[in-house]
């Protein structure tokens, strides 16, 4: 009994193991934000072209978007193996989806992230063919499709699972009820 304590125990901690990977995340996202800034100076520069300012743009909702990726996994996945983050308790301007995204919930924001990632980047490329509408389509544009409708089936196929589970959990649920409600009818009438 006590080595299985101890290794238990052992185990219960190493989930502190991954606090340094969210603190390398949340200077992922300083990174993120330096290179908005430049990627704004840049599409303030190109103000007067309009393909590449569009092309500058999308780049920047891009990286909006792999900042929303990155803090979605940095907070659902800080609360939900390592610890409950107290201070966002006290927080006013805590997200209201904080500390109720589950693992479930996770899978689905996390392919819905890049799913509209991968739109943006084929967006772009798009972009970018129609200012040169003589440049050959090359296998890169296709694998760039092929990806996203990986993505998109991905996303749809998680969805799809999860819906299938909740419905057998409310099921299940619905069934223990009914049969908590047999056996306490059943009780009450040996009872009698």
């Amino acid at each position: 009994m006590i080595i299985q304590d101890f290794v238990e125990r052992i185990i219960f901690w190493a989930r502190w193991l991954l606090a340094p990977m969210y603190v390398g995340l949340v200077i992922v996202l300083g990174v993120l934000a330096y290179k908005f800034i430049y990627g704004l100076v840049i599409l303030c520069i190109h103000l007067g072209d309009d393909a590449n300012f569009i092309v500058d743009l999308l780049s920047l909702l891009d990286i909006v978007l792999l900042g929303n990726l990155i803090l979605i996994v940095l907070f659902a996945g800080y609360e939900n193996f390592v610890s409950k983050i107290e201070v966002a308790e006290k927080s006013v301007d805590r997200p209201h989806w904080m500390g109720e995204v589950d693992f479930s919930g996770l899978k689905i924001k996390l392919i819905g992230s890049l799913v509209a990632i991968s739109v943006i980047e084929l967006l772009a490329n798009f972009i970018e063919l129609s200012v040169e509408p003589g440049v050959e389509i090359g296998p890169g544009l296709f694998w760039r499709i092929i990806i996203h409708l990986t993505f998109v089936v991905s996303g749809v196929l998680f969805a799809v699972m999860d819906w299938i589970s909740d419905s057998r959990a409310i099921k299940a649920r619905e069934l223990n009820a009914a049969h908590g409600v047999n056996s306490e009818i059943g009780s009450s009438n040996s009872a009698v």
